[in-house]
């Protein structure tokens, strides 16, 4: 860390505290060359990987589209915001935690449906037949006939 004062590049960390609940590490520094002290915040730099459409192009991870096609499948269905944040918050860790700088948009998908599952039976269904471009009747009876084979998965 340069001086803010004299621009020396050495300077030495003489107390670490954690801050803003946890989410940052305060730091007081002091400069060897001149002395003076000075604070630094330090922070997680948390990427979202880009992700790699079907066509082959790649675009940056939205946070928003995702929210807006969960609330469609969601759509008068008794689930709260709350539980809905919490997994766009899970889908998000899950995506970082691969640590990869581009991801294919299937995976995505697949993280979304097996929230949904969690979250509700019938908003997984109204995704999954759009998702999985279901053709007709019969994949609809396939996919509750497996849902209805599966353990719940409620948490």
């Amino acid at each position: 860390m340069h001086c803010p004062f004299c621009v020396a590049h050495d300077t030495k960390v003489i107390d670490s505290r954690l801050a803003a609940e946890g989410d940052q590490v305060r730091r007081r520094r002091e400069c060897l060359a001149c002395g003076e002290r000075f604070t630094t915040f330090e922070t997680a730099e948390l990427v979202m990987p880009r992700l790699i459409k079907q066509d082959g192009s790649r675009q940056p991870f939205d946070e928003d589209k995702l929210r807006a096609g969960m609330q469609r499948a969601l759509e008068k269905r008794p689930v709260s915001v709350e539980r809905l944040e919490a997994a766009i918050a899970h889908i998000k860790h899950r995506l970082r935690a691969t640590g990869e700088r581009e991801v294919k948009s299937l995976v995505v998908g697949e993280l979304v449906m097996g929230e949904l599952q969690k979250l509700d039976e019938i908003a997984y269904i109204r995704f999954a037949s759009v998702y999985r471009r279901f053709q007709d009747l019969n994949e609809f009876r396939e996919e509750i006939e497996r849902l209805s084979r599966e353990p719940a998965k409620h948490e």
